[in-house]
C-alpha cells in the first residue's frame, strides 16, 4: 500500500452548514497520508458501512480518520475541507478539497507517532484517497469541518425484518456528522428514537412490518431533516 506523507498540517475545526455559516473555529496540528491508488479503488468499504463510495454518493473525495478523529464511528460522513497553508510552503500549494470521513485507521503502537504510527492517539490524522490528496498540496495543508453540498438527497439502505431494522444513512449534506436518528411507521403517531449500531448504521427494535417508513435525522450542529415515506409498506 503506497503512502504519501503530508507533514505539518494545521487542523481548522469549524462546524458549518450552508444555511447557518460558521459556528466555531479552533486551530490544531495534524498530518495526512494517502492510499488506494490513483482511481481510489483501494479505498472502498470501511468501518462506516458505506461499501461502494461511488454509488453511495461520496466519489473519491474521502479520507480515513485516526482513532481520535473517528470517535467510535460518530464522525462517519463528517465533511472536512483540506486546504494548503500557503504561508508555510507556497511553492507546493494547489486547491482545497472537501472530503468525507468513511473509515477508521487502527493505531500502530509498535511505531512512534512521528515515524509510522501516524494514527496513534492522540494524533489527529487523515489517510486520504490519492485523488483527494493530489488536489491540495504535497506537504503543508489545513483541515476544516465545513458544510458540504450533496446531490440526490439523503440515502437510506434498509436491512432486517420484524423487530430489527438496520438502516445505513449516507449522502448527508451540511456538516455530515449524524448525532441522532428517529424512525416512524405510517401507523405510528410518535417518532421512535434509533440507536447507533456501528459506523453509519442505525437500528430500531420496533415492529414495523406493513408500514411505510419515515426518518428524521439530526446533525451534530442541531439541524434536523425529515424524510417522509422513503420506504413503502411492502
Amino acid at each position: 500500500m503506497e503512502k504519501f506523507i503530508l507533514s505539518g498540517l494545521t487542523l481548522f475545526v469549524v462546524l458549518f452548514t450552508t444555511e447557518l455559516g460558521i459556528a466555531s473555529a479552533v486551530w490544531q496540528r495534524a498530518h495526512a497520508t494517502f492510499y488506494g491508488g490513483s482511481d481510489a479503488s483501494g479505498t472502498m468499504g470501511g468501518a462506516c458501512g458505506y461499501g461502494n463510495l461511488y454509488t453511495d454518493g461520496y466519489d473519491t473525495k474521502t479520507a480515513a480518520l485516526s482513532t481520535v478523529l473517528f470517535n467510535d464511528g460518530k464522525s462517519c460522513g463528517g465533511c472536512y475541507r483540506i486546504v494548503c497553508d500557503a504561508n508555510q510552503v507556497p511553492q507546493w500549494c494547489l486547491h482545497s478539497c472537501y472530503c468525507h470521513s468513511f473509515l477508521a485507521r487502527p493505531p500502530n503502537y509498535a511505531l512512534p507517532n512521528d515515524n509510522g504510527g501516524w494514527c496513534n492517539p492522540p494524533r489527529p490524522h487523515f489517510d486520504m484517497s490519492q485523488p483527494a490528496s493530489e488536489t491540495i498540496a504535497k506537504y503543508k495543508a489545513g483541515i476544516v469541518i465545513v458544510g458540504c453540498k450533496r446531490s440526490g438527497g439523503i440515502r437510506f439502505t434498509i436491512n432486517g425484518r420484524d423487530c430489527f431494522e438496520l438502516v445505513l444513512i449516507s449522502n448527508v449534506g451540511g456538516a455530515g456528522v449524524i448525532s441522532r436518528v428517529w424512525i416512524k411507521g405510517s401507523k405510528m403517531s410518535n417518532w421512535e428514537s434509533m440507536t447507533r449500531n456501528w459506523g453509519a448504521n442505525w437500528q430500531s427494535s420496533k415492529y414495523l412490518n406493513g408500514q411505510s417508513l419515515s426518518f428524521r435525522v439530526q446533525l451534530r450542529n442541531g439541524r434536523t431533516r425529515t424524510a417522509n415515506n422513503v420506504a413503502p409498506s411492502n
